[in-house]
Parts: structure tokens; C-alpha cells; sequence
């Protein structure tokens, strides 16, 4: 287990428009350099809309998935992000991790934001998914599902913590910032884990605005942000030697 190179794209999403938005992160991405996992906010290429019936895709085909197949398999990458998914005549906000050689590991949201009725618009999925990179463990999650810290907690399995970092990615409105900053280090000190959140920039087609606020998280909780209501492309590395001394040197998840 080495260090892990990875990417956040603090990104403004064009309403309901797919070409637009694929065509604005293949600019963002253009002079990206050398990373392990890119990621991209909630919903990536159409923002958080409850239009699911229009925009929806399939798994197995469909102009989203393609496009991430594409720029993982040029960038040598893997990408995580989240998109309407059509599967047995129901939708989905399906996270999805592409690997560059096209393989395809998926979570479904579990907590579906009722104030925005995504509850009657898309099925919650029932199962955690934690995938692996490099010898990381990397817990798959979905904006919403920051604020219930039960469907999250880490544990010890063996003598090992079932993950190493939590991936969220988001439409987080500007007006409970705070609460996106807040929740995501609490969810690093309390799981002894990184946390990563991307969150978008810009107004949706409701009138909602976003600041981003994306930032990585360290098991201490320290924070690596990027600038609130800029668009930008942050590349860093997670240190496997801070999660390794933190975790011995205060081995509280063996305390549950």
C-alpha cells in the first residue's frame, strides 16, 4: 500500500444538458496530470435533477457511461461520480466506479433527499459498497447519505478497518454549507479514515446555489480545500504512513 494520487473537480454544471457538461469537463480535465482516481460531483452530467425518465441510461450503454469509460481509459485512471441509472424499469442515483479498463463497480444511494422528492422519483439502494484501489478501501457514497453516519461506520474485520476513505460526491446547496464542511470531518475523525467530498459550484435550474466547498479530510480531520464558488482541478496525494500512525497511535474504532 503506497500513496494514493487523486483528483477533485469542483465543477459548474449545465441544467439537463449532457453534451454541454461532457464537453466542459474534457476541458477541465485537458491538462490534468498523472492521478489514480478522478472525481466528479453528484448526478455529473445533468445535476441534480428529479427528470429521471428523460435523462436516465442504462448500465450497459448510454452517452454518461461511455464518456467515463473513455476518460478513465485515457487518463489511466478511475473515476467515481454519480448518474440516473435505469435498471428493471426503475431509477436510480447510481454511483459509479470506472476503472480504466472499463470494468464498472456501482452504489446506489441509500438516503434519497425528501425535500427534494427524490424519494418518489428514485429507489433507494440497501447495500454498501466498498471498492479497492492500489490496496485502498475506498467506501462508495452519495451527497444525501453524508448526513446519517450509521450507513457509514467503520469497523475493524479481522484485525484490519473494513475501509481507508469515503467518497462523497454532491449537489449540496450553498445555504447549509456548513453542514457539508461539518459532517465531512466529523465522518474523518470518527471512522479514522480520509474523507473526500466534491461538490459543484453555480445555480441549478431551481434557482439553488452551490459553493462547492470541496475539500479532502485527513483521519485527524485537517482539511485540504479548494476555493468556495471557483471552479477547480485539485490534485493530491493521501498519506498512508498519517492514516497508518493515527490509527495505531489512537486505535479507538477497536474501542467499539
Amino acid at each position: 500500500m503506497q500513496n494514493l494520487t487523486v483528483t477533485l473537480v469542483q465543477a459548474e454544471q449545465v441544467w439537463e444538458d449532457k453534451t454541454a457538461n461532457l464537453k466542459h469537463y474534457e476541458t477541465l480535465l485537458n491538462r490534468l496530470p498523472d492521478t489514480e482516481l478522478i472525481l466528479l460531483p453528484e448526478m455529473f452530467h445533468t445535476s441534480f435533477t428529479m427528470n429521471a425518465a428523460t435523462h436516465a441510461e442504462k448500465l450497459s450503454e448510454g452517452e454518461g457511461i461511455n464518456w467515463l469509460k473513455k476518460i478513465a481509459q485515457e487518463k489511466q485512471s478511475c473515476m467515481y461520480t454519480s448518474l440516473i441509472i435505469e435498471e428493471n424499469n426503475e431509477y436510480y442515483n447510481m454511483g459509479v466506479f470506472v476503472r480504466w479498463d472499463g470494468t464498472i463497480e456501482t452504489y446506489a444511494k441509500r438516503k434519497t433527499f425528501g425535500l427534494a422528492g427524490e424519494d418518489e422519483c428514485f429507489k433507494a439502494g440497501e447495500i454498501e459498497q466498498i471498492v479497492e484501489l492500489k490496496g485502498w478501501k475506498l467506501q462508495l457514497q452519495i451527497c444525501y447519505d453524508l448526513r446519517f453516519p450509521e450507513i457509514v461506520r467503520n469497523r475493524i474485520i479481522g484485525d484490519t478497518p473494513a475501509y481507508d476513505v469515503i467518497l462523497y460526491v454532491a449537489n449540496w446547496p450553498e445555504k447549509r454549507s456548513m453542514h457539508w464542511k461539518s459532517l465531512l470531518q466529523a465522518r474523518a475523525i470518527e471512522n479514522q479514515c480520509y474523507v473526500l467530498g466534491v461538490n459543484r459550484i453555480g445555480k441549478d435550474g431551481n434557482g439553488l446555489v452551490y459553493s462547492g466547498d470541496s475539500g479532502i479530510y485527513d483521519p485527524l480531520g485537517e482539511i485540504d480545500s479548494l476555493t468556495s464558488y471557483v471552479e477547480q482541478v485539485k490534485t493530491t496525494q493521501l498519506d498512508v504512513n498519517l492514516l497508518k500512525t493515527t490509527r495505531n497511535t489512537l486505535p479507538f474504532l477497536k474501542d467499539q
